[in-house]
């Protein structure tokens, strides 16, 4: 959710002043780019997990406070809700066994997170969303308490000036109103973050959007939302629809969501921030006193605290990043595009193939975005979503294809040269990638899993209710064997 604030109300001068200091931010940061002053020895990799907490029952556990007093570790920090948390990992580059080896450290980390959780009577589990959360539990104390998530809801409900409409229609549908934002907290994923050069920032990122369709057919795990079998990757429409400043007169009039895919393929990093700070109003508008030009000037590297607040809050799945870190400005490209879950083997498998994949494309001769549309990313990624293991792309060269087709045909073996250009060991490439192909054969994701598991429930005679506990049970055992997915079995019927 990006950094803290302080303020919970905000006044029209505030505003004004706002405005004014993000254009200045945004002027220094074009100069900051002309001359070059970024960090670009070597490309680091960085990861954030969002997870959820949940009682002996399977039911969100609001104590995220007591749980991350117990786990002591300041990796873990508070997310939206209070039955959310996030674990973040330390940049690191990706070359040799780093992978395997942050494999273990995630393992660890984890499994330590939830032996502690468990003196707080709560359970760890990573999911796009927790199948077992129902709208009255969002009812109440139901957000953390940072300033940052109240002064959100304030501002999004006060440029809507109605309570937020969800309405998704999928395999089964739902249609209902909420008074704050307490349907985002649902939405748990993973972020990849890649430092690149600012010359090579348009390319990832052009890279970054052509991938998402494919990212969510592999990695889509979010079919269930409030009792209801919607999307296999509900979370990218509930999270849209959940953070909607605008009123349904505003959509009709093609008004952007802060959620946004995005409208073209871009020339340099700057398109990205240019537009936000022309298409969306500041939501947290609060200034700081550093003086840009005067910190650029001096030959220290300034925070544009203001561009990057506004940044935070335009969802892009896949974000431009500006940061300072020790003094030296760096770019990234965070990659938003897939829940959590369902085990580390299968985050690092996703991990893995996104970064084979973004470098392979980021440097072909003839990119990619010159035989294809933008349109044609953006229907690939609503494809994705919507239908998981069941979609279709476009894809240039081909046409319309099966996702398993494209993957295992086109995808893996770019992969894998990608990953060696990363100069990424052959053990890591086999390990990961292997898990991909096998997802691939045989046509499952853990959206794909958690729909047939709760068939099978459901066959034996269980309450949907029941039968979304019962499949919880499994998956979380799953989850902490860390057998990838599609090797998981489908509760047989009843003897």
């Amino acid at each position: 959710m990006g950094d803290d604030i302080s303020s919970l109300e905000f006044t029209r001068e505030q505003r004004t002043a706002y405005r004014a200091k993000v254009q200045r931010c945004l002027d220094v940061f074009e100069q900051m780019l002309h001359e070059q002053v970024f960090e670009l020895e070597r490309p680091l990799t960085g990861l954030e997990i969002e997870l959820n907490l949940v009682d002996d029952e399977g039911r969100p556990k609001m104590a995220n406070g007591e749980v991350l007093g117990a786990i002591a570790d300041p990796a873990f920090q508070t997310e939206l809700g209070r039955y959310n948390i996030e674990l973040n990992v330390p940049p690191r580059p990706l070359p040799g066994d780093s992978a395997i080896d942050l494999e273990e450290l995630l393992r660890w980390s984890m499994n330590h997170a939830d032996e502690r959780a468990r003196e707080a009577g709560a359970r760890i589990v990573m999911v796009g969303i927790l199948p077992t959360l129902r709208p009255e539990q969002l009812e109440g104390e139901w957000m953390s308490a940072n300033p940052r998530y109240a002064a959100l809801d304030e501002a999004i409900f006060a440029a809507r000036r109605e309570d937020l409409e969800l309405n998704i229609v999928g395999t089964e549908s739902l249609r209902m109103y909420s008074p704050t934002i307490a349907p985002e907290s649902a939405c748990t994923s993973v972020q990849l973050h890649l430092q690149v050069a600012p010359s090579s920032f348009a390319a990832h990122w052009n890279a970054a959007q052509i991938l998402a369709g494919p990212q969510l057919a592999l990695g889509a795990n979010s079919p269930y939302l409030f009792g209801k079998h919607l999307w296999a990757e509900t979370r990218t429409e509930l999270f849209l629809q959940a953070t909607d400043t605008r009123s349904p007169e505003l959509r009709n009039q093609g008004v952007r969501p802060p959620v946004f895919f995005g409208e073209r393929w871009v020339t340099s990093i700057f398109d990205l921030f240019e537009e936000n700070v022309r298409y969306f109003p500041a939501l947290l508008p609060e200034t700081t006193d550093e003086d840009p030009e005067a910190e650029l000037r001096a030959g220290r590297a300034p925070l544009l605290q203001e561009l990057r607040l506004h940044n935070g809050t335009v969802y892009r799945w896949n974000r431009p990043v500006y940061d300072v870190v020790d003094g030296t400005p760096h770019l990234r490209v965070e990659n938003r595009v897939l829940p959590a879950g369902p085990t580390v083997a299968d985050i690092m498998a996703n991990a893995a193939f996104y970064y084979g994949m973004v470098r392979m494309l980021a440097e072909q001769d003839r990119p990619m975005w010159t035989k294809m549309s933008f349109d044609a990313a953006r229907a690939n990624f609503a494809e994705g979503a919507r239908r998981g293991v069941d979609a279709t792309f476009y894809w240039p060269g081909i046409g319309a294809v099966p996702w398993d087709e494209l993957v295992l045909r086109r995808l893996l073996p770019l992969a894998h040269e990608g990953l060696q250009r990363w100069d990424v060991s052959a053990a890591v490439r086999d390990r990961y990638l292997s898990i991909i192909e096998g997802r691939c054969r045989d046509r499952v994701n853990g959206a794909s899993w958690q729909v047939a598991a709760v068939r099978a429930f459901e066959d034996r005679g269980l309450e949907r209710e029941a039968a979304l506990a019962e499949m919880l049970k499994l998956y979380m055992e799953g989850m902490d064997a860390n057998a990838p997915v599609h090797t998981w079995e489908v509760p047989g019927p009843r003897r």
